[in-house]
């Protein structure tokens, strides 16, 4: 079973194999989107192969995928996909007031607050509404709930409420560049459209950071992961790697461990920097253990592609060893979602985008706010603080120009 909406049954039925790229794409899709389904791998399970068969008239075309309503898409493309769990794919209007890239807390928060003062709004979001924190098993530092709330929960709440002020929302939309033309902004998206506001909101927030070493791109998806949520269920009763001290890594081990035999955390630096909180829960739980000073070199990759074992070094001693893990979550920080706008605006030495006291970028008009900007806190509820104050400078920058 992969992750996702809680909500969504009966679930879609997807037959797949690891080798095959047009699933590890519709995969992806799903897990971007947080659309719950069954995958059946056709290697694990041979009779799986006689259903594919039998439904493609005799063809092993995958992936092949079950809807609850009996509709089946065989190798669909991401359009096809996006139609038949219904995403809103294209804006009702080409121009708006105020253009928000991205729906996490930030993105949200800022649609609401322009929406209630009148401005027409428009969120593009590339996969899930609720970025990141919808994809956050537990948050319990998010103000207001005091017992803590899942974070698929408050991803939820945080788009009823922005749509309940009128906050347009358009799913699936990979914005590729950023322009202006006089008091003009303009969008460009990956499908050809292209949207004009008189003010733009850049709140894309960040992605996994990856390793970078051998083997590690051929087993994304794999054996190697960035979301426990998503993807722990598939190691029940089985030895799972954490790469990762910090307060992420610690977390998703805590969230693995109720599904893996063991989880191992491996930590680069010779003593994590997780909360001490968070360190005295990892104490208290005997299936996880904590190595420092561990420097992974290399995924080797077996048949299938699968997880042949994990290249360490033991940064003291200098020792090399081959590990095997069932599977790998990497969770080593995270990188700006900057990367469509690093031509056009002022970045610092990471990708983080510069704004100056008011969250303006160097494109007056254009804000960012949340993870994306360098500077910010990295927490969900600063980027809905920032999401706030950006939502109330965009207000007097439109109200200046009105003026003008």
């Amino acid at each position: 079973m992969s992750h996702a909406d809680q909500d969504a049954t009966p679930t879609i039925r997807m037959y797949g194999a690891d080798w095959c790229p047009d699933c590890r794409r519709a995969k992806a899709f799903f897990g971007e989107q947080r659309i719950h389904y069954d995958y059946i791998d056709i290697e694990q399970h041979p009779d799986a192969i006689h259903e594919v068969e039998r439904i493609n008239n005799g063809m092993r075309s995958i992936p092949t995928i079950i809807f609850p309503d009996g509709s089946i898409l065989v190798e669909p493309s991401e359009t096809e996909l996006a139609d038949k769990i219904g995403l809103r794919r294209t804006a009702a209007r080409s121009f708006y007031d105020v253009i928000i890239i991205g729906s996490g807390p930030a993105g949200l928060t800022a649609g609401l607050y322009t929406s209630r003062e009148g401005l027409q709004t428009l969120v593009l979001e590339k996969g899930g509404v609720g970025g990141q924190v919808g994809l956050t098993r537990q948050m319990d530092n998010f103000p207001g709930f005091d017992t803590g709330i899942e974070g698929a929960e408050l991803a939820r709440r945080l788009r009823r409420q922005a749509e309940r002020f009128g906050v347009e929302i358009v799913q699936a939309q990979t914005v590729i560049g950023l322009a202006q033309d006089g008091a003009y902004r303009l969008v460009r998206t990956a499908d050809g459209h292209e949207y004009w506001a008189n003010a733009v909101l850049i709140a894309t927030g960040s992605h996994y950071r990856r390793l970078g070493v051998r083997g590690e791109s051929r087993l994304l998806g794999i054996n190697i992961h960035f979301c426990a949520t998503c993807d722990a269920p598939f190691y029940v009763g089985k030895r799972v790697f954490v790469l990762g001290g910090g307060n992420s890594g610690f977390q998703e081990a805590l969230h693995i461990c109720q599904y893996a035999d063991h989880v191992t955390i491996l930590e680069y630096a010779p003593e994590p920097n997780a909360s001490p909180v968070l360190q005295e829960k990892i104490k208290d739980c005997p299936r996880i253990d904590v190595l420092v000073n561990q420097d992974v070199r290399e995924f080797l990759v077996g048949p299938g592609p699968r997880l042949a074992g994990v290249r360490v070094r033991d940064r003291v001693t200098g020792e090399e060893r081959i590990d095997h893990p069932d599977g790998v979550f990497v969770l080593i920080g995270m990188d700006p979602n900057s990367e469509p706008f690093a031509d056009v605006l002022e970045t610092d030495a990471w990708g983080f985008i510069k704004t100056d006291e008011t969250l303006q970028t160097s494109i007056p008009g254009v804000y960012a706010a949340g993870d994306v900007r360098a500077g910010s806190a990295k927490q969900a509820a600063a980027a809905a603080g920032e999401g706030a104050t950006a939502a109330l400078m965009i207000r007097q920058y439109l109200r200046a120009l009105v003026r003008v």
